[in-house]
């Protein structure tokens, strides 16, 4: 975890996602072993709270989806991994819901200070509701965060990971409101004398391929 502590500071689009190893409900994690697929590291304040109950509910329900865009799911809150095992089980035994993805032990702070989820000398983690998207090759693409009073919406990281992966080759554009299936933008040209004075060449929606 000190290499870890070293890199404190708020994670910029572009960065690589800093390396740790911590326990988790699925035994120890380092998220390096996450290299070579797409990865959603998000952060909650507490276990056993309403708006991240819903969260995790929403999220295993949606596990497939993420599955199927060669994504993984890895939570974090600075409970203990006691805590986050007995909130397992409860949603299990509750809602009938199974957790299926870990959720990582952070009782420190080291890791969620790492990636700016949390003000380097808080006292707490109030504001942890933080979501990272993590290309296969660790680099950070995409942030949220939201307070903690407020639930992420499952179905927008869906459609955030699908954009991500539409664009990530550079040749297309993802346009506002975009679903997966519907049309993208092309990048627009550099040269003037590649554009068309009787067409929208700065905004031109083609069919992705």
């Amino acid at each position: 975890m000190d290499e870890v502590q070293k890199q404190l500071g708020s994670l910029r689009i572009g960065d690589p996602a800093p390396d740790f190893e911590a326990r988790s409900t699925h035994g120890p994690i380092r998220l390096s072993d996450y290299r070579g697929r797409w990865l959603i590291f998000f952060s909650h304040p507490a276990d056993f709270t309403p708006v991240c109950t819903t969260e995790f509910i929403a999220l295993a329900r949606h596990a497939e989806q993420f599955d199927a865009l060669n994504c993984a799911l890895l939570g974090l809150s600075v409970d203990s991994l006691y805590s986050h095992l007995a909130w397992v089980r409860a949603i299990q035994d509750k809602f009938d819901v199974t957790i299926s993805f870990p959720i990582v032990e952070d009782p420190s702070m080291a890791v969620g200070r790492a990636f700016g989820m949390i003000d380097e000398k808080a006292g707490d983690s109030a504001a942890m509701r933080t979501s990272y998207f993590i290309d296969p090759a660790g680099i950070v693409q995409a942030t949220t965060c939201y307070p903690h009073n407020v639930g992420r919406s499952v179905s927008e990281m869906i459609r955030m990971l699908a954009a991500l992966q539409m664009a990530e080759d550079g040749n297309i554009l993802v346009p506002e409101g975009w679903q997966p299936g519907d049309d993208v933008l092309e990048v627009p040209p550099l040269a003037t004398d590649q554009t068309d004075d009787e067409d929208v060449w700065f905004c031109r929606l083609v069919k992705a391929k």
